[in-house]
């Protein structure tokens, strides 16, 4: 029989037998935690991912100086891939316990699909959970959304999605979702989100080596992120039109998978060819964000794991944010500076989209020349399918969307890092 203990919160220092600098000691009663003097949310987020360490799965928050913050941060450290940890908390306002609520219901959604094996989460699955996971949270009779799927995307135009995918038995997908809580059919998008749904990649024939590929089912992060930040949003009241638009695929190696040297000739005309199969996230969100600009949105913002040089710049403690438009940028840091969250803002100049030339097409897909700025070209290579790329759209390379083993704050497995960011800039 399993019972809770009880964990409370104090602005003292731990007694000295506990230890130097020590944020938890024990009593009784139960469990008390440091967090000191200058309410460190730190210690709450690190004490909560000792007691999972130390086998403590069930806990009851109690006595006095918990809010939404706190609880919260105990939350970000207490919870396990693995569902195997439970607590409740202090009765908070009205106002605070929906929102505390709505961050858990966004956040879980975004770290349990992206942790799901790419077994349980192929491209048609991917845009399907995510569909219904919008209209979970959205106003009854607010959510259309329609699911192009395998050849239907050549149909369409989106030849990136279907070539990227086609190598795989499991076809690819386009999900294009309208959030229109308006009540008029005819009211202007303020906003297209747009993700890199990747469910598994192997590298295709630039092939990854192992130890690389054993986190690819995280690859889908981005589109996951999104989804998250936007269901935030909602039960935050978001009261404008917003399209959802995830780009879906496998990149898998076959007889029919996407070769070197390969061309893809783009809705817009323009033309890539193929220098690294590897290089495939920024080839799905180039349908992506065609079709966004389409609706002419005032802002349109992509989430994707695009690079490892984003990952190498910043680790995993920052998302990567690159965009023309300082003023909205600004916008973007300072939401996540709000939310407590890492974002690092990463270069990104005209010259960068010098750097992707190509002997038979338009553009390849990988930047040349030594040292070659790989966040920064990738970021450069998707302006090319942005009508307006200087003005109103924002690129996070998701950096920090997954991790392969825990930290002292975090369980291992996806953080789900960017919802709240991503929802505040809608919100704002």
């Amino acid at each position: 029989m399993s019972t809770q203990m009880s964990v409370f919160l104090t602005q003292t220092e731990a007694a000295p037998a506990w230890g130097d600098k020590a944020i938890v000691s024990f009593t009784e009663q139960g469990a008390t935690i440091h967090r000191g003097e200058g309410h460190d949310l730190g210690a709450i987020q690190r004490a909560a991912r000792q007691f999972v360490t130390q086998g403590i799965k069930k806990v009851s928050l109690a006595g006095e100086g918990w809010d939404l913050e706190g609880v919260w941060a105990f939350h970000q450290g207490f919870r396990e891939p693995k569902n195997s940890t439970s607590f409740d908390w202090p009765a908070l306002s009205e106002a605070d316990q929906a929102e505390l609520e709505a961050r858990i219901k966004a956040t879980k959604f975004t770290c349990e699909i992206i942790n799901k094996s790419a077994e349980e989460v192929a491209p048609r699955q991917l845009a399907t959970m995510a569909s219904e996971f919008i209209k979970s949270v959205a106003p009854e009779g607010t959510v259309t959304a329609r699911i192009v799927k395998d050849k239907d995307l050549l149909t369409e135009g989106w030849e990136g999605i279907y070539a990227v995918g086609r190598g795989s038995e499991r076809t690819s997908a386009m999900l294009q979702l309208d959030f229109n809580p308006t009540g008029d059919e005819n009211a202007p998008v303020f906003a297209c989100l747009v993700g890199k749904g990747i469910t598994f990649d192997s590298g295709g024939y630039s092939i990854k080596p192992s130890d690389f590929m054993t986190a690819m089912k995280a690859d889908m992060g981005g589109a996951a992120t999104i989804t998250g930040g936007l269901g935030l949003a909602i039960m935050r009241g978001l009261n404008k039109r917003v399209k959802l638009i995830l780009c879906c695929a496998e990149n898998m190696i076959s007889g029919r998978a996407l070769k070197l040297g390969d061309i893809i000739t783009y809705k817009n005309g323009k033309t890539v060819e193929i220098m690294n199969t590897d290089a495939e996230g920024r080839l799905v969100l180039a349908d992506g964000l065609l079709y966004a600009s389409e609706q002419k949105p005032e802002l349109i913002i992509d989430c994707a794991t695009l690079t490892g040089a984003a990952k190498y710049a910043l680790g995993n403690d920052y998302h990567a944010l690159m965009s023309f438009d300082d003023e909205l940028s600004h916008k973007a840091l300072t939401s996540a500076r709000e939310e407590k969250e890492g974002l690092w803002p990463l270069p990104l100049a005209d010259f960068h989209r010098g750097m992707l030339p190509s002997n038979f097409a338009d553009l390849s897909n990988i930047g040349s020349g030594d040292f070659s700025p790989g966040a920064s070209t990738a970021a450069a290579f998707l302006s090319f399918f942005v009508d307006d790329y200087k003005k109103g759209w924002l690129h996070f390379d998701c950096a920090g969307t997954y991790r392969k083993s825990g930290t002292v704050k975090l369980a291992p497995g996806a953080t789900g890092m960017g919802v709240r960011t991503l929802a505040r800039i809608l919100t704002q």
